[in-house]
């Protein structure tokens, strides 16, 4: 039996997908926010977490 009629059977199955694309693009879109709203000494501050010897 293939995938495809396992999910055919499950009753609002339609709705995950959607869930799943919502969560996505809330996810990217926080992610962009603080990109761009950071200040430039904390980007440099966390540019140099990898050279920090402590």
């Amino acid at each position: 039996m293939k995938f495809i009629n396992y999910l055919e059977s499950i009753s609002g199955v339609s709705i995950y997908p959607m869930i799943a694309l919502i969560l996505f693009g809330s996810v990217f879109l926080i992610a962009t926010l603080m990109t761009f709203s950071a200040r430039k000494d904390e980007i440099k501050e966390r540019a140099q977490l990898p050279l920090n010897d402590n």
